[in-house]
C-alpha cells in the first residue's frame, strides 16, 4: 500500500474491512507499518483525521483521538504526527501531553456521560437497527452483530451502523417494508436469545431458593450444618433410582447445582434467622405494648444463656417469638441481666416504656422488691422443681413397689436391709401414696398451662380453679372418702395423717402468696374473661385505669353499652378463643378493647423459655460443642418461630450462586 492517491472512498473501503473496534486507528497503524514512503504516510494521516472524528481510542481535551500504542515515549513520529501533537497537545510530542490530554478527557467524558440525560430514541431501531434492553444499566445493542455502544447517543449508533453495516441500507432501504420485516425478525431473534439469559437467571434463583428452603427445614429439625451435604447426596441418589431411564437428568442436574455445603448452609441459616428477627423487631416497634418472658440456663458447654421471649399483637394475632439469646459471661446478677437487656434494646431501637409486664422464673437474680428485674415472678414452678418428672417418677415407683421389695429381700447387703425396712413401713407407704396423688394433680395443672398462646388470663383462671380444688382436697381428706386420692385409698389403705392435712393447707397458702404483689386486680382479669359479669359502677373501672392510661368515664359507658348488646354476648359464646373475641371487637368499644388487649398481651409464665432451653440442648449437643453463640441463636430462632421465610425476597436481594 504505497499509492499516494488515498481518496475518501478508498479510506471508507479500508475501514469496512477492519474487524476490530478501533477502526480508524487500526488503519493508521497498519498503514504506518506498510508504507515505506514517509511523505505518503503523512498525506494519508491527514486525510484520515480529516475524514471524520475517530471513536475508540483516547481523546484529548480538544476532541481529537490518539492511541497509547502509537503516541508513547521513544516513538519517532512523522512530521504529520508531530504537527498534530503540536497543534492539539500544546506543542509537545511526548507522553506527558498525552497524559494531560487523558486527564482532560476524564473530566470531559464525565460531564458528557454522567451529567447529560441521554435516553434511547425508539426511532433509532428503524434507522440504525439498535435496541435498548430493559434490564438495569443497559447499553444499546446492535441487532445485527449484537455489539453494544457505551453511550446512548445517536452519533455513536450512526457511526457504528454506517461503519460496520453499510450494506444493510442497500439491502434494506430505509422506510421500506423489507427493512421493517428484517428489523422485526432481528428483534424476535434478540428476544429469544435474551429469553435464554432470563431463564438462566431464573434457574439460579431457583437453586438458591431451594438451598434456603433446605437450610430452613434442616434447622427446624435441629440438624447440624454438615447434614445438608448428606441431604443433597440422598436427593440425587433417590432421583437416580426413580428414573433409571435418564428422564430426570435435568432435575438431577438442577439438584447438583443447589448450594448445600456446610459453610453455605450456615450462611443460609444466618440470613433466614436475620430475616425472622428483623420481622419480630419491626413488629415489636409497631406494637402499642408488649410483655417479656425471661429465664436463664446453661448450655451443654456451661455457658449461661439468657433467653428473652416477647409477646405482642401484630395487628392480626398475638405472637410469641424469641427476641434474643444473650450469653452471660459473668455472674448472673440482676444488674448484669438488666444491663444486657438495656444494651440489646438500645442497639435495636426498642422502647423500654412499652413493656407492660416481665415474667421470670422466680430466681433471686430476677425478682425482689429492691433489685429484682421483673414485675412479678413466674406463677408456675418450671425451672428447679420439675413437677412433671417428679410426679411421673413417683407413679412409676408405686407401680413397681412389689418388685422393689422382692429385689431388696434377695439382696444380702446392709443397705438393702435398711431400705427394705423403710419400704415395709406402713406410714412411709401412705406418705408416698399421698404425694403421688398430689403431684398427679399438679401435673394436670401444669399440662393445662403448657403451650404457646397462654396469656395471664388463662393462668389466673386455672390457678384460681386449682385453689378451689385444694379446698375440696382438704375436705376430702377430713371426710376420709378419698375421692381425689385414689393411690392413697388403694396402696395406702386409706390412712390419713395430720401431716397430709397440713400439707394441703400450706400448699393453698403458697399459691395464694404468689398473687400478693400481682398488680392486675381480679376484677380486671374477670372483665377480660367475661365483660358481661362486671358491674360498670364498681371498683372495676377504678382498678382498670391503673394500668394503661384510660378514660374511666369511657370505660363505664362502654361497659354498660356492651352488656346491653345481645349480639356481643352471642359473639363471645361463639368465639374460637377469648383473644379472637377481643381482636374482632368493634371499635365502638375501643376503650374496653384497648384494656383487654393490654392484658392479653401479658405472658402468663416462662414456659416458652423452658421449651426454648429444651430445644437449645437438642441443637448444641456435645458433638456440636463448638457451635458459636451467634449460630446457636440463629438455629434456635428458626426452630422456635411460627413465621415462614420469604425466600424469594431474600434471593432478589442477594446473589445467585451455583454450586461448585
Amino acid at each position: 500500500m504505497v499509492d499516494l492517491d488515498i481518496t475518501e472512498e478508498r479510506l471508507g473501503d479500508e475501514l469496512l474491512k477492519m474487524k476490530s473496534k478501533g477502526s480508524k486507528m487500526d488503519l493508521v497503524l497498519r498503514l504506518r507499518q506498510e508504507m515505506q514512503n514517509r511523505s505518503s504516510y503523512d498525506k494519508v494521516f491527514q486525510q484520515i483525521w480529516g475524514a471524520s472524528v475517530f471513536h475508540g481510542g483516547y481523546y484529548c481535551s480538544t476532541g481529537c483521538a490518539t492511541e497509547q500504542g502509537m503516541l508513547e515515549t521513544g516513538t519517532q513520529y512523522s512530521p504529520a504526527e508531530s504537527e498534530h501533537l503540536k497543534n492539539k497537545h500544546g506543542g509537545s510530542d511526548r507522553k506527558g501531553s498525552l497524559n494531560r490530554g487523558k486527564m482532560a478527557l476524564s473530566k470531559t467524558m464525565k460531564r458528557k456521560v454522567d451529567v447529560e440525560n441521554r435516553s434511547f430514541n425508539d426511532d433509532w431501531t428503524e434507522k440504525y437497527a439498535f435496541i435498548m434492553p430493559t434490564f438495569r444499566n443497559a447499553s444499546p445493542v446492535c441487532l445485527i452483530c449484537s455489539e453494544t455502544v457505551a453511550v446512548a447517543k445517536e452519533y455513536n449508533l450512526h457511526r457504528h451502523h454506517n461503519t460496520k453495516h453499510s450494506n444493510f441500507k442497500v439491502s434494506y432501504p430505509e422506510q421500506s417494508e423489507a427493512r421493517q420485516r428484517k428489523i422485526a425478525t432481528l428483534k424476535s431473534a434478540y428476544s429469544r436469545a435474551s429469553g435464554i439469559i432470563t431463564r438462566t437467571l431464573t434457574d439460579q434463583e431457583r437453586v438458591t431458593c431451594a438451598s434456603l428452603q433446605a437450610a430452613w427445614v434442616l434447622c427446624r429439625h435441629n440438624r447440624p450444618f454438615t447434614e445438608s451435604e448428606v441431604l443433597k447426596e440422598c436427593m440425587i441418589t433417590v432421583l437416580e433410582e426413580l428414573a433409571p431411564d435418564k428422564s430426570m437428568d435435568r432435575i438431577i442436574a438442577s439438584v447438583k447445582q443447589v448450594p448445600l455445603s456446610a459453610s453455605t448452609n450456615a450462611r443460609r441459616v444466618h440470613v433466614l434467622a436475620e430475616q425472622v428477627q428483623n420481622a419480630v423487631i419491626d413488629g415489636v416497634k409497631e406494637a402499642k405494648y408488649f410483655s417479656l418472658a425471661i429465664d436463664e440456663s446453661t448450655d451443654n458447654t456451661d455457658i449461661s444463656q439468657l433467653c428473652v421471649f416477647v409477646r405482642y399483637f401484630d395487628g392480626k394475632d398475638f405472637r410469641e417469638e424469641l427476641l434474643a439469646l444473650l450469653p452471660l459471661e459473668d455472674n448472673t446478677t440482676a444488674d448484669i441481666i438488666f444491663g444486657k437487656l438495656e444494651d440489646f434494646f438500645k442497639s435495636h431501637g426498642l422502647p423500654l416504656d412499652k413493656i407492660n409486664l416481665t415474667v421470670t422464673d422466680g430466681a433471686p437474680a430476677m425478682i425482689g422488691k429492691n433489685k429484682g428485674l421483673a414485675s412479678h415472678d413466674d406463677l408456675l414452678l418450671h425451672n428447679d422443681v420439675r413437677w412433671l418428672s417428679k410426679g411421673k417418677a413417683l407413679e412409676r415407683f408405686v407401680e413397681l413397689r412389689a418388685q422393689v421389695v422382692d429385689f431388696l429381700k434377695q439382696s444380702k447387703s446392709k443397705a438393702a436391709a435398711d431400705h427394705l425396712r423403710v419400704m415395709q413401713d406402713t406410714l412411709y407407704v401412705c406418705n408416698v401414696a399421698f404425694l403421688t396423688d398430689i403431684f398427679s394433680h399438679l401435673n394436670t395443672l401444669n399440662l393445662q398451662l403448657q403451650g404457646k398462646g397462654k396469656s395471664v388470663v388463662d393462668l389466673v383462671e386455672k390457678l384460681d380453679a386449682f385453689g378451689n380444688k385444694l379446698d375440696l382436697f382438704h375436705a376430702d381428706l377430713l371426710s376420709g372418702r378419698l375421692l381425689h386420692f385414689n393411690t392413697l385409698k388403694t396402696v395406702g389403705e386409706g390412712n390419713v395423717t395430720d401431716k397430709m392435712k397440713t400439707f394441703i393447707t400450706q400448699l393453698k397458702d403458697n399459691f395464694s402468696a404468689r398473687f400478693d404483689d400481682f398488680f392486675i386486680s381480679r376484677d380486671v382479669i374477670g372483665f377480660v374473661h367475661d365483660p358481661f359479669t362486671i358491674s360498670p359502677s364498681g371498683e372495676f373501672s377504678t382498678n382498670a385505669v391503673k394500668m394503661p392510661p384510660l378514660d374511666e368515664a369511657a370505660i363505664q359507658s362502654q361497659l354498660a353499652e356492651i352488656q346491653a348488646a345481645g349480639d356481643m354476648k352471642v359473639a363471645l359464646r361463639g368465639a374460637e378463643s377469648l383473644s379472637a373475641f377481643w381482636v374482632s371487637c368493634p371499635e365502638t368499644y375501643d376503650t374496653l378493647k384497648m384494656l383487654a388487649m393490654y392484658v392479653l398481651t401479658m405472658f402468663g409464665s416462662t414456659y416458652t423459655c423452658e421449651a426454648a432451653f429444651s430445644k437449645m440442648n437438642s441443637i448444641k449437643t456435645h458433638e456440636r460443642n463448638r457451635l458459636s453463640t451467634e449460630s446457636l441463636e440463629d438455629c434456635l430462632r428458626i426452630s422456635l418461630t411460627a413465621a415462614k421465610p420469604d425466600v424469594k425476597k431474600l434471593v432478589s436481594e442477594g446473589k445467585c450462586n451455583f454450586s461448585h
